[in-house]
């Protein structure tokens, strides 16, 4: 069954209205290929997710579907019945009655932190959608869509998740922000651009590099056709482009900050400080303190009894300290959070707050502060005018508006007429424009596509203040933070320099030990001799190749430069086509090398510290 073609769509043609948002839209989908849909907000996966299911017909063309294909598809609302059990809801499209399917609970059921026995009516906006995507992996269909699958999940359930869609026998498409989950599920994916669907046959990881040379090529043909169509060009082919390249420049110097904190050895330790903190402390380091937690407990009854979220915490935040906040839902984030701002009160310790300190709080439940009569200019502009204040810089209002994926036109709308993704970007629109001194972010990234991601995190970049996020999306958390603090459970938070990356190979490490001490105390082994003890950090031949390689990187930069000044002769191919031939696939060659040599770099440059 492996391969075999189970629906297929050719010269497909889709209008609203007067619009035409499809037209020649050709794609396949086979028995167990894992696929990722993108696309910019409004490109159309929606529409696309409906032509699979059948739910959208199409206005022109073909679709087929191999007889006895079934379809499933994540809910993304889900309406409660009174009386039914998570259970009842789950394999309600299942003939369970005999409990032939019960095994699945223990495989999908629980690992989604859901009790089979809750009533669907007493969960929460985020255990809904584990529920809906329970059901919608018990069903085991044939073809299985998911839309933003690891919202409302925490970074354990998400990568339960990975590992469950690599194993699913079935073919899967899944629309996600969340870029590291595409890069760790897909083999392939469908990117809607412009009004027509592409096909990168490889995984997510590699889109960046396929789509730049995709639109490197379309520029150079269209540059030689149509003239008068050069500034569309210019942000045809270096859209993607320009976010490799603000990636790689972000990751340079995130990456440089990381090395400069994880050589000071007492970093970590000023962060979570166990001692006390007595009043004769010099000012010049008091000054530096944003936030100071000491010995603070804080916790709340619950069903089972106490449940402990702080235990004798101690924490001092700096001055811009960059920080992400992880854990599994429930185990104590956001009242951290409120604690921090001062909705909670402890129940020993002391919290103290610098006086300056200006706090700008984002979550998703803000949103329903904003004032439903409100226009979108009148929350954007309170005191009038057409220009906002955006860190510093002047921009209309309309262009800002864009920045967070809304039409100018709807610069007058009511904020009452707005979708709740729309609340929240507009909220974090608000908030980005004047984050204060500390910037705390609670879930930013949901309902944002991978275009405004990217937006968000260069406004992160500049940003001079404290900033706190708590985020399940481990990319995000790499471009953005330095020092990570996980919360465990039970009051246990562990604390880590650098990343995500960098607290899953702490937590691998720590795993290790753990294993051999439950394991067969092995047997001493002879010591290896001197001569072959395995030397840290960089061999002589990767410190020499680290040493040459600025100089490498310098000499491609300048033959992209003089290859792309050729390149920009309009009439080398007429003059020359097999010189335009050779010199145009040349490019492509160098800046590959030039990719590759630049993150050779900061892997090298990474070790060696």
């Amino acid at each position: 069954m492996a391969g075999t073609l189970l629906l297929s769509v050719q010269e497909g043609v889709v209008r609203f209205g007067d619009k035409t948002l499809f037209d020649g839209l050709m794609f396949n989908i086979r028995a167990g290929e894992k696929v990722c849909l993108i696309g910019k907000n409004g490109a159309g996966k929606t529409t696309l997710m409906n032509i699979v299911t059948g739910a959208r017909e199409l206005d022109e063309g073909t679709r087929w579907i191999l007889q006895g294909t079934t379809i499933g598809y994540l809910q993304q609302d889900v309406t409660p019945k009174e009386g039914q059990t998570v259970r009842d809801f789950v394999f309600e499209a299942l003939n369970n009655q005999d409990g032939s399917h019960d095994y699945k609970i223990e495989c999908v059921v629980e690992p989604l932190s859901l009790d089979p026995a809750a009533l669907m009516t007493s969960l929460s906006g985020g255990q809904l959608r584990r529920a809906a995507l329970a059901r919608a992996l018990v069903e085991e269909p044939d073809i299985l869509l998911l839309d933003e699958p690891t919202n409302h999940m925490d970074l354990d359930a998400i990568e339960w998740l990975e590992i469950y869609l690599k194993n699913y026998r079935g073919a899967m498409v899944c629309v996600s922000h969340d870029k590291t989950f595409l890069g760790n599920v897909s083999e392939e994916v469908f990117w809607l651009d412009r009004g027509r669907l592409r096909v990168c046959p490889r995984g997510f990881s590699f889109f960046d590099e396929w789509a730049t040379m995709i639109l490197e090529q379309e520029a150079r043909e269209l540059h030689n056709r149509q003239k008068n169509l050069e500034m569309e060009l210019e942000w045809a082919s270096r859209g993607v482009k320009a976010r490799r390249k603000r990636n790689v420049r972000r990751l340079s110097v995130i990456a440089a900050e990381r090395d400069a904190l994880k050589r000071d050895k007492n970093a970590l330790n000023r962060m979570l400080a166990k001692i006390a903190f007595t009043p004769g402390e010099a000012d010049e380091a008091s000054s530096r303190i944003a936030v100071d937690f000491h010995n603070v407990s804080l916790g709340f009854a619950d069903e089972g009894g106490e449940k402990t979220i702080l235990s004798h915490f101690n924490v001092r935040i700096l001055r811009g300290d960059r920080i992400g906040v992880i854990g599994k839902n429930g185990s104590g984030k956001t009242s951290f959070l409120r604690a921090l701002v001062g909705e909670l009160k402890p129940s020993t310790g002391k919290i103290k707050v610098a006086k300056d300190l200006e706090f700008s709080y984002f979550d998703q439940k803000r949103r329903d502060l904003l004032t439903p009569k409100a226009t979108l200019h009148n929350i954007l502009c309170p005191h009038g005018g057409d220009h906002i204040d955006v860190m510093g810089k002047m921009r209309h209002v309309c262009g800002y508006l864009k920045d967070f994926l809304f039409d100018p036109r709807m610069v007058q709308h009511p904020v009452s007429v707005l979708s709740g993704g729309q609340k929240n970007r507009l909220m974090l629109a608000k908030i980005m424009a004047n984050p204060g001194s500390l910037l705390i972010l609670d879930e930013p990234t949901n309902d944002l596509d991978m275009d405004t991601l990217d937006i968000l995190e260069d406004m992160l970049a500049a940003y001079k203040g404290t900033l706190i996020v708590v985020s399940h999306d481990r990319d995000f958390l790499d471009q953005t933070v330095t020092k990570v603090l996980a919360f465990e459970g039970d009051g246990k938070i562990d604390a880590v320099i650098g990343g995500y990356k960098d607290y899953l190979a702490k937590r691998k490490g720590a795993d290790a030990p753990r294993k051999v001490e439950a394991a067969e105390k092995p047997k001493p082994q002879p010591s290896a001799p001197a001569e072959i003890k395995v030397k840290q950090g960089l061999t002589y031949i990767e410190t020499y190749e680290l040493e040459n390689l600025p100089s490498k990187i310098d000499n491609l930069e300048k033959e992209i430069t003089d290859i792309e000044a050729q390149l920009d002769d309009h009439d080398l191919y007429a003059r020359d086509a097999a010189l335009f031939d050779t010199l145009s696939r040349r490019l492509g060659y160098a800046r590959a090398e030039l990719a590759e040599a630049e993150d050779r770099w900061l892997d090298l440059a990474a070790r060696q510290d």
